[in-house]
């Protein structure tokens, strides 16, 4: 029991402060050589699983590099949501919010891409409970997130301290992730690791590591540097309840039960 009566300050989810600050961090990060490498695996990927989704309103959450993941997507309308006015004008611009507070209307969004989000935001469930309340029923929902059960954990052990992104942020295992969907009514649809070379630098090393990719994708598919998480917003099925209607029937020569009857004799006064 605290005897001054002071309520302990609540510690942050990640050591990596504010998501605007990180997110820019992790964009310069991403301009780096195994960054970039990183990148163009999840573009590829992203690219693959948004052939298979349909509708008319896509959405993603902020916006790594300058490659256009959204290329490859069969939804109409796709629109990307940034925290910043970025000053390069070759990047793709859109939406401008935050993703606990995201600009949308309820119920209008079939797809929603979020590219490692919940790891550097202070209240990643809230980010997807903005997921949710901006989705339609059987709608999609892409998470990127880097996996806590990777080779990167080394990295993150040396340099996670120095507050240096990504390795400040909070890694999340699918475990976890899956129980707080299934919680806001998600089904996961699929979970998918990717990249299992060490994050080295030197370009030379991480071509001689590429063979890597194959065996780990076959051998140890749950050791990759991050996971990429496909759920769907379950329908919530209605069933409409109408009054009961007992049907009396008359059961006269049954011991113990007497037909109602009203008396119609009329009386002089």
């Amino acid at each position: 029991m605290n005897i001054l009566g002071k309520k302990k300050k609540a510690k942050p989810f990640n050591r990596c402060g504010d998501l605007t600050i990180a997110w820019q961090e992790l964009k310069y990060w991403y301009q780096s050589r195994c960054g970039y490498q990183l990148g163009e695996e999840e573009h590829a990927l992203v690219a693959e699983t948004l052939q298979n989704l349909f509708g008319y309103h896509l959405l993603q959450v902020g916006h790594l590099n300058e490659a256009n993941w959204l290329s490859s997507s069969r939804v109409s309308h796709c629109e990307i949501m940034d925290f910043l006015p970025t000053e390069d004008s070759d990047g793709p611009q859109g939406l401008l919010g935050q993703p606990e507070q995201l600009p949308i209307q309820t119920d209008c969004m079939d797809v929603i891409v979020l590219p490692h989000i919940l790891e550097f935001s202070q209240q990643p469930h809230s980010v997807l409970r903005e997921v949710e309340r901006v989705l339609i029923p059987e709608g999609h929902v892409l998470i990127l997130v880097f996996n806590p059960f990777s080779l990167w954990t080394l990295w993150r052990w040396a340099l996670g301290w120095r507050r240096r992104v990504p390795w400040c942020g909070r890694f999340l295992s699918t475990t976890r992730i899956k129980d707080w969907l299934a919680l806001l009514g998600f089904d996961v649809v699929s979970i998918q690791g990717y990249f299992f070379r060490p994050p080295l630098q030197q370009r030379s090393v991480m071509q001689r590591l590429q063979m890597m990719e194959s065996a780990g994708k076959r051998f140890w598919p749950v050791l990759g540097a991050a996971n990429l998480i496909l759920a769907r917003k379950r329908v919530v099925t209605l069933t409409p309840v109408g009054p009961r209607w007992s049907k009396r029937k008359a059961s006269i020569g049954s011991p113990g039960l007497v037909e109602p009857f009203q008396n119609k004799n009329k009386h002089d006064g």
